[in-house]
């Protein structure tokens, strides 16, 4: 006698599911094809930046000569088609909330299925208040609550601010990034002997992580970790 299917083999049934990316058939987010070509980061990485390293080292040359207030990052994807368009998906107003949120499901699953930080408590890099109004969400945020379930890890969302407006980091030059984010971040608690864990859809140059962690460790944290869903590659040796 066969057995009864389950409820998710039911809703399949009744409403089949289709890759995020394609629109083909799929049994989860994504198509098996599309899942196959996500440009995963592989190879040796810088520890610290994870940037791509031709051999293994203690770390890239830029953060050789200039230690980042991170103490490493973590990122599975390369911000490179079709992951990118994921993160589009997910990360800009305008697409039905279901579909946002399986991009989000999706880009931390794929998160979750790589190398991951060990900490403490997860917390989602802010917002300014302007860019949240406009937005409507932080998609830092939603990329978190998944990671901190699964981790079983407390999510703060408070305790981090953004206390100054700054320019959007895509509408900038790689080299004008951390200026535009100096001082940017404050922590309103103490974060004294924690490891934090700093969650974002993308890394670029890691201004962002950098600052965010300057104002985590004057709170106390003794060590923060950068971890994003993609990672954006300068082009040329780090």
């Amino acid at each position: 006698m066969p057995l009864p299917l389950s409820i998710d083999a039911w809703l399949n049934r009744l409403l089949p599911r289709v890759c995020l990316l394609c629109g083909d058939r799929a049994t989860g987010a994504l198509c098996a094809e599309c899942e196959a070509d996500l440009p995963r980061l592989a190879g040796p990485l810088c520890p610290v930046c994870a940037q791509p390293l031709e051999a293994p080292a203690p770390a890239c040359g830029a953060c050789l000569k200039q230690p980042p207030a991170f103490d490493a990052c973590f990122t599975p994807l390369q911000y490179a088609p079709p992951a990118d368009a994921l993160v589009r998906l997910f990360k800009f107003p305008g697409e039905p909330f279901a579909r946002r949120l399986a991009s989000a499901d999706c880009l931390a699953a794929a998160m979750l299925g790589g190398p991951r930080p060990a900490g403490d408590v997860i917390v989602p890099v802010p917002l300014s208040r302007a860019r949240l109004k406009e937005r409507g969400f932080n998609q830092a945020l939603e990329l978190a609550r998944p990671l901190a379930r699964a981790l079983m890890l407390p999510l703060d969302t408070t305790g981090l601010v953004r206390v100054r407006e700054t320019a959007p980091q895509s509408t900038l030059a790689w080299e004008e990034r951390a200026r535009n984010l100096r001082q940017a971040f404050l922590a309103e608690r103490s974060y004294a002997g924690l490891s934090v864990i700093l969650v974002d859809d993308v890394m670029t140059t890691g201004a962002t992580f950098d600052a965010a962690a300057s104002a985590l460790k004057a709170a106390g944290a003794v060590r923060v970790f950068g971890w994003s869903a993609t990672r954006a590659l300068k082009a040329g040796p780090p």
